[in-house]
């Protein structure tokens, strides 16, 4: 089975998208019956198990003042047309059976163009939101796809009568991200000093400015920040003068990111429209106590490894911060060892291998 993988942000960010789909690339790309290509647009990143190939697109943050219209709707859209616009020169239909994306509208359109002449089937994965694929309105009237993979079981429960779909969650590293000693001299954070993390996107529907306000009603405790995004100027200056001398906003690679877990005392994770956060299930694998939006999906995601707030609620949000960290016991680790191994990533992609050899078998029986 020749698979191709196509995100713009695939080896220069790693955002929860890019990581799930790098970490799922990778390891199908060591089957032996499983042969795997992935366009992005950073550079190559050594000991990879897939054929890569950099195609160059304009970063999102360039597009962040741009007008907001349709099919144009955020920067993500700018950015994503830039890069489908370059793949159509390193893409050949005719390399693959199968492609993946989660990007809509324009990756969407050019890895299912041309199909009706024997082109790969295409499978797109809920990453960023289910809407493409069960709206019908504006441009979402002209998605389609052979395979939905739902990463969670709303988006399953809301598209299973339209499209062939399978519910698969997002999974996580539990060797990276395991408790191991503090390296707070590392970063500048302040050793004495409770640290609550957040990992986000900085942009409205994460809610992180909510957390700046809870946060600072807990006097001596510290903000450990880790994005970036359109409101990254809002966030600091509200911090600035919320949480004087007791903020620190970070950009990091992969590679450092367990590292600023295990800084921690506390995730707080407050975004109302999440799919499947991959840094609560890395929260939960390093032992942090972890306190979440309540939602559907996140109590079926976290189960009882969190304690769910609502965001606007910053008093409530502040109280559960301050009793999160009693939280963090020996027997709680163990519970918490046992969730995570049932999320790893070879489990995942796994599941991921078992739906794609289940579409591309049906599509090569339609096509006999």
């Amino acid at each position: 089975m020749r698979l191709g993988v196509a995100l713009p942000g695939i080896h220069r960010v790693d955002r929860g998208a890019e990581v799930a789909f790098e970490r799922v690339a990778d390891l199908l790309g060591q089957r032996p019956d499983c042969e795997v290509s992935v366009f992005g647009s950073g550079p190559e990143r050594p000991g990879r198990h897939y054929r890569y190939t950099q195609v160059p697109c304009v970063r999102r943050e360039r597009f962040e003042r741009w007008p907001q219209l349709p099919v144009f709707r955020d920067e993500c859209a700018y950015e994503e047309l830039t890069f489908a616009w370059n793949l159509r020169r390193a893409y050949e239909p005719d390399d693959f059976d199968l492609t993946m994306t989660t990007g809509y509208p324009f990756l969407n359109w050019a890895l299912r163009m041309g199909r009706r002449g024997g082109r790969p089937g295409h499978v797109f994965v809920t990453q960023n939101g289910d809407w493409p694929a069960y709206r019908t309105n504006a441009e979402y009237r002209f998605f389609s796809c052979d395979g939905l993979i739902c990463i969670n079981p709303v988006y399953e429960a809301r598209n299973r009568a339209r499209w062939p779909c399978v519910l698969i969650p997002n999974g996580v590293d539990v060797e990276s991200f395991a408790p191991a000693p503090r390296q707070r001299e590392r970063y500048g954070i302040p050793h004495a000093s409770p640290v609550v993390l957040m990992v986000s996107a900085l942009i409205a529907t994460k809610n992180v400015t909510s957390g700046v306000r809870a946060v600072a009603k807990l006097p001596g405790h510290f903000l450990l920040l880790v994005g970036d995004g359109p409101l990254r100027d809002e966030t600091d200056q509200l911090a600035a003068r919320l949480l004087p001398g007791r903020y620190r906003r970070l950009v990091c690679g992969r590679d450092e990111i367990a590292d600023l877990f295990r800084c921690a005392d506390v995730f707080l994770h407050l975004a109302k429209e999440e799919s499947c956060s991959i840094a609560c299930m890395e929260a939960i694998a390093t032992g942090l106590p972890v306190v979440a939006q309540d939602s559907p999906v996140a109590r079926w995601l976290l189960e009882d490894q969190a304690a769910f707030v609502e965001c606007g609620d910053e008093t409530a949000v502040t109280a559960a911060i301050d009793a999160a960290a009693m939280l963090r016991k020996p027997e709680h680790l163990d519970a918490r060892e046992v969730f995570s191994r049932r999320r790893t990533w070879p489990a995942i992609a796994e599941q991921y291998f078992d739906f794609l050899r289940e579409v591309h078998t049906r599509i090569g029986q339609a096509r006999a």
